[in-house]
């Protein structure tokens, strides 16, 4: 049935893959296996080499009968693995849960809102992996890892959930990049970089931010919309 929504999205989304799925059709099958009360116990969502979907998503809930946590791996629109995960690396704070009821971005309006911040830093990228999980005031929030065609990491755009804003980006803008900065600490050479990155960072990241909430505008998607229409 997912594909289905593939054209529907299409609209809304321009940046999308047809072959994959993404993070709220994932959370569907979720609900669909273990019902609507599952998708009130997730703690955090992962999907790694994604261009611009991953192939898999990794879904880690909390387990009300054994206490802990549970990473369930689906694809191609099934539960391919049930198994315990740690809690210590699930990705969100002890405790912690996405309030779904406060998630209006799915991970291919995450990839726009992304794809955009990381043109304007001037920064080239291959693959996408991406985290969702809660930040420190509770709100769900992407954590999107950019990186090269040799899979490295080359920055980190973090974007709320709820209203797509750009909270702070790694490794971008300024012409600086991880590996820049890597090597500067590895030679002592650090200060030029970081007030090179201090007198420019200001006004790029600005104008990359609010040109991100344009990029919301356009690809936001309430979840509770998303899956109460099925």
């Amino acid at each position: 049935m997912w594909r289905v929504w593939v054209g529907l999205l299409l609209l809304a989304t321009p940046v999308w893959a047809e072959e994959n799925a993404t993070a709220y059709e994932a959370l569907r099958v979720l609900g669909s296996q273990f019902g609507r009360d599952a998708l009130q116990q997730i703690v955090s969502i992962h999907g790694t080499k994604g261009d611009p979907q991953p192939e898999k998503w990794k879904i880690v809930v909390e387990d009300p009968q054994g206490g802990g946590v549970r990473e369930l791996e689906i694809a191609d629109g099934k539960i391919d693995s049930d198994n315990e995960a740690d809690r210590n690396v699930a990705g969100s704070t002890e405790g912690a849960t996405i309030d779904i009821s406060r998630l209006n971005l799915d991970s291919s309006g995450a990839y726009a809102v992304a794809s955009h911040t990381a043109e304007a830093s001037h920064t080239s990228f291959a693959t996408v992996d991406y985290v969702l999980r809660t930040d420190d005031r509770g709100e769900p929030m992407w954590i999107m890892t950019l990186r090269n065609s040799s899979s490295r990491p080359i920055g980190t755009i973090y974007i709320g959930g709820t209203r797509g804003t750009v909270r702070r980006t790694e490794g971008m803008f300024a012409g600086a990049t991880m590996e820049d900065v890597e090597g500067d600490y590895d030679q002592g050479e650090v200060t030029g970089v970081i007030k090179s990155a201090k007198r420019s960072i200001k006004h790029g990241f600005n104008k990359a931010q609010e040109e991100a909430r344009g990029i919301f505008e356009k690809v936001k998607r309430s979840f509770s919309d998303f899956i109460n229409r099925e």
